[in-house]
């Protein structure tokens, strides 16, 4: 036989393949008709498992992992036809919907916003992009800004969550899972270092360098240039800065912010030390009262999943089915558990869309806790 003669084989098999989606989408309409009569959810995980179990015992040992991936996508298109037909609502769901049509129309423009750092630092710059006018109330830690929102000490607070050249902020990933709060707008910041020094002092007087270790890496090359240099981390770019100005050293240089230069009385050594100009901080706006403005596109959520093979496809596909894309997916280690994490993902669907209210119908369902983070726009 020759290729063509195989492709019309597959043709036909396709048009059969084709006639039984269509048989078996209609019996799974029925299906969810009778479990509502008869007060049952939509998902059984129990029953999708024995059938995997069947299906795996009717086909060749080569065939049976994609007969599971087969089946497994098969199971995600059922339900999500399913909740779309009986127009089913979870608790979860309702609780957004509220949020939308009780959220005010317009974004404020004045609040009491926390921030990590000092007068200066990136997260100023970012409060500033997203506020007319705020009044920054600085703290020590990222984990200071999440207390102060949970205890209702500041209304907002804006803390960094990744940066194009040095990936995630883990330290705020980790804060993310102990504390509740909603995330209400992001924004994204240009991030140029420049190495800054007390006035009179030169590039070859240098013996130390402070900077947060984000900026140290996102300087790595430059600094490799500097020969015999040490090299410290510490809280903040903004903190580096006002540390070096305050102990008037003559033998130490901060990376930090044109801005500090000017709040701080520091000189330029060298401008743009970052390895790449293209180097953006994504910054997140956090509230503890969940807020969905209008324009909402991208949509955050954590999830613990089961520790089992398949679980975190089941997420995707479940996505797939959709047509929901899929922007960012973080893993972090759950705190006294082994080998479990949580994973957050960046969604992008329009609060107001269809598929976003039927992804959360009964999303519960595939894992064992999720916590839905917000629906916002991002300022570019």
């Amino acid at each position: 036989m020759e290729l063509k003669d195989y492709r019309v084989k597959i043709d036909e098999i396709d048009k059969e393949l084709v006639r039984l989606f269509k048989e078996r989408m209609e019996v799974s309409e029925e299906i969810a008709e009778c479990k509502k009569a008869n007060g049952l959810p939509v998902y059984d995980p129990s029953r999708e498992r024995q059938k995997l179990a069947s299906i795996a015992e009717m086909l060749p040992e080569d065939f049976k992992n994609y007969g599971d991936a087969l089946y497994s996508l098969l199971f995600e298109l059922s339900r999500a036809y399913q909740r779309k037909n009986l127009n089913s609502e979870s608790a979860l769901s309702a609780k957004i919907k509220d949020a939308v049509e009780n959220t005010p129309k317009q974004f404020p423009t004045r609040a009491l916003v926390a921030c990590q750092g000092v007068e200066g630092a990136f997260s100023s710059q970012a409060c500033d992009k997203m506020f007319k006018s705020a009044d920054i109330m600085y703290f020590n830690s990222f984990e200071g800004v999440f207390s102060a929102i949970d205890k209702g000490l500041c209304e907002y607070g804006v803390i960094p969550l990744e940066n194009s050249t040095a990936g995630s902020v883990n330290r705020v990933y980790d804060l993310m899972m102990k504390y509740d709060f909603s995330i209400i707008k992001s924004v994204r910041v240009k991030v140029d270092h420049s190495l800054l020094a007390n006035k009179g002092v030169k590039l070859e007087d240098v013996k130390e360098v402070f900077s947060h270790s984000h900026a140290i890496a996102q300087c790595e090359n430059f600094l490799k240039g500097l020969s015999g240099v040490k090299v410290t981390p510490c809280e903040n770019t903004a903190m580096a800065a006002k540390m070096i100005f305050e102990s008037g050293r003559t033998d130490a240089a901060a990376i930090s912010s044109d801005i500090c230069s000017e709040i701080y009385g520091l000189n330029r050594l060298c401008d743009s030390i970052q390895d790449t100009s293209n180097n953006y901080t994504r910054f997140i706006c956090i509230s503890k009262k969940l807020e969905i403005y209008p324009g909402a596109d991208r949509t955050s959520i954590m999830m613990v999943l089961q520790h089992r093979p398949g679980s975190l496809y089941n997420v995707l596909s479940r996505l797939y089915a959709l047509g929901i894309n899929l922007l960012k997916l973080e893993s972090r280690p759950l705190p006294n558990s082994d080998f479990e994490f949580m994973f957050y993902f960046d969604l992008e669907t329009s609060v107001y869309s269809k598929e976003f209210i039927e992804l959360f119908n009964d999303i519960e369902g595939m894992c064992s806790k999720i916590e839905y983070l917000g629906s916002y726009n991002e300022i570019i």
